[in-house]
């Protein structure tokens, strides 16, 4: 098998690591791209987008790659293509295909000068009747060639973590197949079992069977994320409740599990938010409801608000409230539906003056919040300023601070609201007022 090339379209977030991950086990990748300057670092062994490993994997494995942005030799160099391009949000709430069809028309249109047999991977998220539907016609046409006979096709997406993609891609917790005949099938499931060195199991089935499970696997996820998240708001209502102690127990439960069940903010990110909306688009589509999905995303929504009624019960005349955290989860600079963003705009809007930081997704923050809040150049800068700091997202810089460092020369503490307890309180409660998410008081 690792004779066989690859061919990844799309350098993105996720098609970056999978092209060091594959070439990390031996395989001959190609990137395609149509950022000329993804192509360009990727060519120096370099990362085009910020994830920890890609650095190191690209430059240790780059005699194993190379980049362009020519789909012919892309194509014509390679036996299996993986499409990991972005299918985002339409208006109406479904996934948009105008990325996964244009890549569509370029590879089959490569696949019609190619004789030899060719596996298409899609492993863009998509919803239930997008591979056969869509894609397989414009591979056909612009190919002339038939699916399942003179190429092959299989809906696989991947289940990886923004900040763990590398580590995601080598051992994850299962391999899920869609697959246009078993001989496709048989060529991705014996690709991977080179690849995965956990030896994960592997669910193969038709294209609407693994694409509706795609969906359902996150809509669950984040549905176990917005219950822990209502147990910690009636945790803080009744004293002596403990979210942390109450979801330990929960977890113990093996038909619950104690994954997700941390009782803090809500979900962000590229995939969570829009899943959700795109599930209930299908749900109505269909002619029937998913209201679990739907009030999970409700629920969600109220994260944010509850937490700047928390800040300004607490906060004085004039004070200043400095937030840790923007990225919309550690180990990524990826802002898109942060909470930290979504709360530093309500603040804003509050007229409350803003101070932040974060220690990768600056750069990105800056970009969507503009010169609204002033941003600090390290932790210290930000906790000296303010009167409130609001930890929103669990960093290990942030898990490192110091009582020291949070210590006022005043009387007046400063308020630290800690909405993943990372900070063990009693080595805090000398020097700030510290206050909880999801603990009753």
């Amino acid at each position: 098998m690792k004779n066989k090339k690859i061919s990844v379209i799309g350098l993105g977030k996720l098609g970056s690591p999978m092209v060091a991950s594959f070439a990390a086990k031996g395989f001959n990748v190609i990137g395609v791209d149509t950022n000329l300057d993804s192509i360009h670092l990727i060519n120096k062994g370099m990362a085009p987008v910020f994830e920890p490993q890609l650095n190191e994997y690209l430059h240790a494995n780059h005699k194993r790659i190379s980049a362009t942005d020519n789909y012919n030799t892309a194509i014509a160099n390679s036996e299996i293509s993986f499409i990991i391009v972005p299918t985002p949000s339409d208006k109406e709430g479904a996934f948009s295909l105008k990325y996964v069809l244009e890549v569509g028309k370029h590879i089959g249109g490569a696949l019609r000068k190619k004789s030899d047999f060719h596996l298409v991977v899609l492993t863009s998220t998509v919803l239930p009747g997008a591979t056969e539907k869509e894609l397989l016609p414009v591979l056909e046409f612009h190919s002339g060639k038939r699916c399942g006979r003179d190429f092959g096709i299989c809906y696989n997406p991947e289940f990886v973590a923004l900040g763990s993609v590398i580590k995601d891609i080598f051992k994850p917790n299962f391999i899920l197949i869609g697959e246009s005949d078993p001989d496709s099938g048989e060529i991705l499931t014996s690709f991977y079992k080179t690849i995965c060195e956990n030896n994960p199991p592997i669910a193969r089935m038709n294209f609407v069977n693994a694409e509706l499970t795609k969906i359902s696997v996150n809509t669950y996820v984040t549905t176990k994320i917005s219950y822990a998240n209502m147990l910690a708001e009636i945790c803080e209502h009744l004293p002596g409740a403990n979210i942390d102690i109450v979801t330990s127990a929960l977890g113990l439960d093996p038909r619950i599990g104690p994954k997700y069940l941390k009782g803090a903010l809500g979900y962000g990110g590229p995939c969570f938010p829009r899943d959700n909306i795109a599930f209930a688009y299908l749900a109505h589509r269909l002619g029937t409801t998913a209201m679990l999905a739907e009030t999970t995303n409700l629920l969600n929504k109220r994260q944010v608000p509850r937490l700047l009624k928390l800040i300004k019960s607490k906060l004085s005349p004039k004070g200043k409230v400095g937030i840790l955290g923007l990225a919309y989860k550690p180990n990524t600079d990826v802002v898109e539906e942060s909470e930290g963003i979504g709360l530093a705009r309500s603040l804003i809007a509050e007229e409350i003056p803003v101070m932040a930081y974060d220690p990768a997704a600056m750069k990105n923050a800056k970009k969507v919040l503009n010169a609204s809040i002033i941003f600090t150049s390290s932790l210290k800068e930000c906790i000296q300023q303010v009167d409130i700091v609001v930890i929103t997202v669990p960093w290990k810089e942030f898990k490192n601070i110091q009582p020291e460092q949070l210590a006022r020369p005043n009387n007046k503490p400063l308020i630290v609201i800690d909405c993943w307890r990372i900070l063990d309180h009693k080595r805090y409660k000398e020097v700030v007022d510290y206050v909880p998410i999801g603990i009753g008081s």
